[in-house]
């Protein structure tokens, strides 16, 4: 099977999963009383939104698994070797499974938040002590795999892999913060109907064509396992919306989106083709300084950024369109940048 056949596999396999899988988990969810706990930090009219089954990160993880499966299998019962054409067999393995592995741990470490939350009663599940300590310990063993097997080299647009002791140094001392801030970001999208899903497939798309530009095909593959996985929850999480994702797919989404941005050794991408995540995380780090040197007063209605637009009447289908479109943007110039920059 050739590169187009894969993409179609990938992608509509991930979708059949994920949406037919959504007839048997959602109601199944709801017997459990597996309800989603609202705050009452957030907007108001999100109260209506009590009870509507969480955990709906199931369908995306299980779309995305078998297609993955699915093509991995294919590619190498057809001979094609796709995952690893134009690289070390090893390395792209490396790259391509440990973030998988990451991804996954972040998603346990959602899972057991959500199961605190709607099993064990308590509203805020996990302290956010807790949450920081697991998820740094992932990204410990993350990078150091990473390092250890594939190594610190970044690639730069318009000047190369950066080598040596400074990728090294970068490597450690801004991918932590990297990936923290980026899959808490990913997680603060979570909660309005859509958002979260359509954005990061949205996301996916970005990816998927700057790895086929660098020539990986295979990790071009990849994101599109987990693009199809979204476009059939998002039938489901559409507003209004049947089942949320949780801190169990959030969380494994964010990871994901690291896993992209490491495999094609572009960590830099997440601030274009996650534009969004960037204003997510920013905002609310912008919120806090300001209402502590201001007094009490505010720089947003309310934030995420996305709270401050809901509490200035948007809706939440306003949302989910003009946050993607504008996600679209930040992929073209992560794109253009790629087309204009990669190497000779």
């Amino acid at each position: 099977m050739n590169f187009g056949g894969m993409i179609l596999l990938a992608a509509g396999l991930g979708f059949l999963v994920a949406f037919i899988l959504g007839f048997a988990v959602i109601p199944w969810l709801r017997k459990l009383h597996f309800g989603q706990t609202i705050l009452d930090i957030g907007p108001s009219w999100h109260k209506k939104k009590q009870g509507t089954p969480t955990m709906g990160g199931i369908l995306i993880f299980a779309g995305f698994a078998v297609s993955f499966a699915a093509v991995f299998i294919t590619d190498k019962l057809t001979g094609k070797n796709l995952f690893t054409a134009d690289a070390d067999a090893a390395t792209m393995y490396t790259k391509i499974f440990s973030g998988i592995l990451m991804a996954i741990a972040f998603g346990l470490i959602g899972f057991i938040d959500d199961y605190i939350k709607v099993v064990k009663k308590r509203n805020l599940g996990l302290t956010e002590f807790q949450k920081t300590c697991l998820q740094l310990l992932v990204i410990f063993a993350f990078l150091f795999t990473y390092q250890k097997f594939v190594g610190t080299q970044m690639w730069i647009p318009y000047y190369g892999k950066l080598e040596g002791p400074l990728a090294t140094a970068l490597f450690w001392v801004v991918g932590i913060p990297a990936i923290y801030c980026t899959v808490n970001a990913v997680n603060f999208l979570d909660g309005v109907d859509g958002l979260c899903a359509s954005v990061t497939a949205v996301v996916c798309l970005g990816f998927a064509a700057c790895a086929y530009l660098l020539h990986m095909q295979g990790v071009s593959i990849l994101t599109v396992c987990l693009f199809g996985a979204l476009l059939g929850y998002l039938i489901w999480n559409w507003n209004p919306s049947k089942v949320m994702m949780g801190d169990l797919g959030s969380l494994f989404l964010g990871g994901m989106v690291c896993a992209f941005a490491y495999a094609v050794e572009a960590p830099w991408l997440i601030l274009l083709i996650g534009i969004i995540y960037v204003a997510e995380f920013g905002s609310d780090i912008l919120q806090i300084a300001y209402i502590k040197t201001h007094n009490g007063k505010k720089l947003f209605r309310m934030a995420p950024i996305h709270h401050h637009y809901e509490m200035g009447g948007w809706s939440e289908k306003r949302l989910c369109v003009v946050f993607s479109l504008v996600t679209l943007l930040g992929c073209a110039a992560a794109v253009a940048l790629t087309v204009f920059g990669r190497p000779q």
